[in-house]
């Protein structure tokens, strides 16, 4: 079943009320339009329909005008001659023709109701129609900037990432190279006790620092995961 049952239903829909409840909106969109562009399709064949049987009407009413003006005519002859009784009989055909006149109007009126009522709607479906086109057109573009969006944060996070793993192979070069320092300096000689306490607290400065650059980094890797 489609989206809509029934041409009320397209004419009187929300499209902007659709979409938002939709899970797919792009899909959904594409299939509304479908459908609508489907159903202008039925109601303008339709229409062609009751414009072709309301020609039929004006062709055979025409006929029988002019076959009225031919008895007339042949009333007039009759009676120019003195032939009363064929003038009379003109008439009576004529008069007959008449009401197949009368007749054949009142069943063109409800063609021109009809022909009237397709009109709107093809008017309504039209507006619904471009409405609905202007809507997916939104979404496009919606989409496109998302995308491009996505891309351009995505790459200034992975940059963002790579520099602070250069700072953090940089703080533990630094730190490789103070410890050899260190290391170099001490061959060959004994610490004193103040030099022991000097390093002790060298050392925890630098591995702090390093701890808190390592928490730092395990932070910002949490937070993108959970993007």
């Amino acid at each position: 079943m489609g989206i809509f049952t029934r041409l009320t239903d397209i004419i009187n829909s929300n499209i902007t009320h659709i979409l938002d409840k939709a899970e797919d909106p792009a899909k959904m969109i594409r299939m509304m339009i479908q459908e609508m562009e489907d159903t202008l399709v039925e109601v303008r064949s339709s229409a062609a329909r009751v414009i072709a049987d309301r020609k039929e009407i004006d062709r055979h009413v025409d006929r029988l005008n002019k076959v009225q003006d031919d008895w007339y005519a042949k009333a007039e002859l009759a009676l120019s001659k003195g032939r009363e009784d064929l003038a009379n009989a003109a008439l009576i055909e004529k008069a007959k023709l008449v009401d197949i006149v009368l007749e054949l109007e009142q069943d063109r009126a409800p063609l021109e109701e009809a022909l009237a009522k397709y009109e709107a709607d093809i008017i309504s479906l039209e507006a619904k129609i471009k409405e609905a086109k202007q809507k997916q057109k939104s979404l496009v573009e919606r989409q496109n900037s998302a995308t491009t969006q996505l891309k351009v944060r995505s790459k200034l996070y992975d940059n963002r990432i790579e520099n602070i793993m250069n700072r953090f192979t940089l703080m533990e070069k630094r730190v490789e190279e103070t410890e050899s320092l260190v290391e170099a300096s001490e061959l060959g000689r004994e610490k004193t006790l103040h030099e022991e306490f000097v390093d002790l607290k060298a050392n925890e400065a630098v591995a702090d620092e390093l701890a808190e650059l390592k928490e730092r980094l395990a932070k910002k890797q949490s937070k993108a995961a959970k993007k």
